[in-house]
């Protein structure tokens, strides 16, 4: 079995933000439930549930940040998750880096979450079809950041297919960040719309 296992819903919206804000970095952080069973005694396996957009304009400005993870936090308490992780996608379509300065934010979700787990949009495999899972994975390990192999890893079974549709339907549009909702707070950064239809589309896939 996989040590990490992220949604549909986790998957699909992280490749909506980086689909919407193509000409741009973005970033945003993953929900989860611990997973804990007799074999996993120190609790390493992890179940993403969902993932919240963060910014697109400027990933390190420290006031938004604090903000934007204290409601985050507060939101998934109520719910019985907790903020297990970061994921990001570079500008250049060939950078699967992690190590700049607006990055700092996993090293601090790490410090509260000690298997914390990184995801970096891959972008080249990013497309309308989505024939490939489009991205890299790293878990916080002995006080640095390290590569999972792929057995080590999945998506949903209909995560792929389950993007693709909503990126043919254009439902990166109607995604909102947290830069969109400091723009205009009517804007929900929960995103509940976005997890109705991606609910809705996986029917469809059984």
């Amino acid at each position: 079995m996989a040590d990490i296992r992220i949604s549909a819903r986790a998957y699909s919206k992280i490749m909506l933000h980086a689909a919407k804000y193509p000409h741009c970095a973005i970033n945003g952080v993953l929900l989860a439930e611990d997973i804990k069973s007799k074999d996993d005694k120190k609790g390493k396996r992890l179940y993403i549930v969902d993932a919240i957009p963060l910014f697109h304009l400027c990933l390190q400005v420290s006031p938004m940040v604090e903000i934007a993870l204290t409601q985050i936090d507060h939101m998934a308490s109520k719910n019985g998750l907790v903020i297990a992780g970061y994921y990001l996608g570079n500008e250049n379509i060939r950078d699967l880096s992690y190590e700049k300065a607006g990055h700092r934010i996993a090293d601090k979700i790490a410090e509260n979450f000690s298997n914390a787990c990184l995801i970096v949009v891959d972008n080249q495999r990013l497309s309308l079809n989505m024939d490939n899972i489009a991205l890299c994975l790293s878990q916080y390990s002995e006080g640095k950041w390290k590569p999972k192999d792929r057995s080590s890893y999945c998506v949903e079974g209909n995560s792929l297919d389950t993007t693709a549709t909503l990126l043919q339907q254009r439902v990166q549009d109607e995604l909102v960040d947290f830069d969109n909702h400091l723009d205009d707070i009517s804007l929900d950064w929960k995103n509940l719309h976005i997890n109705k239809i991606v609910d809705t589309v996986m029917e469809t896939y059984g």
